[in-house]
Order: C-alpha cells, then structure tokens, then sequence
C-alpha cells in the first residue's frame, strides 16, 4: 500500500503562495519607508544649502532673500518634493542673535507609506527640518 503523502510535488509552489505575501509586504514597506526618508533628507539637505548661501547676505532682509529665492527656485529639482507642500520660515534666531535659523516644514501626506498596512508603526505626516548657521565674524 503506497502512502500518498510521500509525494512531493508541488511543495515549492505551496511554500512560494505561503511565504510570497509576507515577503512583498516586506519589499513594499522598504520601498514606502525609503521614499519617506528619501523626503525627509531631501527637506533636510534643501534647508542647509540655504542657510549656507544665506550667510553672504548683509542684513537680515538680504539673507531673508537669498534663502527664499533659493528654496524657491532649487526645491522643484528634488523629486521627491513638491515645493508647494513646503512652509518655510527664514530669520536670524531669536535667541542669537548670530544665528540665522531656516526652518522647512512639509506635508508628507502624500507620500506612499500612509497606504501601508494598518497596525505598522508610522512617522509624523510633517517632517520639520531646521538649518542654522552662525553670521560672519569669528
């Protein structure tokens, strides 16, 4: 008498339906959460090269100036930022008054990773980056 259960045939493809879905919800949570953080660097690394370029500025109308006029026309180059989401606040800090602060705010609603599956722990929907750089002297 021959045991049927012996056979093994088809035992990949009933591991592959087992384990594929897990794997793809894996692969599709990397990818939401890599376009995330790919937003998130990008705010990050457009708030520093304005605070950079503004440290030229003169007075703090100049600086003002150079760091939105500089958002303004280098935030469309990032593809993962839509520069109309951005807010953006520009001035020396309060603080110090050496100081010249840039602050982006942007609403990340959009992105991907919001359709991820419900119970996954998720980020702010507004990433808030800060760059300060302090003005001239020693």
């Amino acid at each position: 008498m021959a045991v049927r259960w012996a056979c093994k045939k088809g035992t990949a493809a009933v591991e592959f339906a087992i384990l594929s879905p897990i794997y793809l919800m894996f692969l599709f949570g990397m990818i939401a959460y890599g376009i995330y953080l790919g937003a998130a660097h990008s705010v990050q690394q457009l708030a520093s090269e304005a605070a950079r370029l503004s440290v030229a500025g003169l007075h703090e109308a100049e600086r003002r100036d150079m760091a939105l006029s500089f958002i303004a026309s280098h935030a469309k180059g990032y593809g993962l930022v839509d520069p109309a989401k951005l807010q953006i606040d520009v001035a020396d800090s309060p603080s110090d008054a050496s100081r010249f602060v840039v602050d982006l705010s942007y609403d990340a609603r959009h992105l991907p990773i919001w359709n991820l599956f419900d119970g996954v722990v998720l980020p702010s929907t507004t990433i808030a980056r800060r760059s300060t750089v302090r003005i001239g002297g020693v």
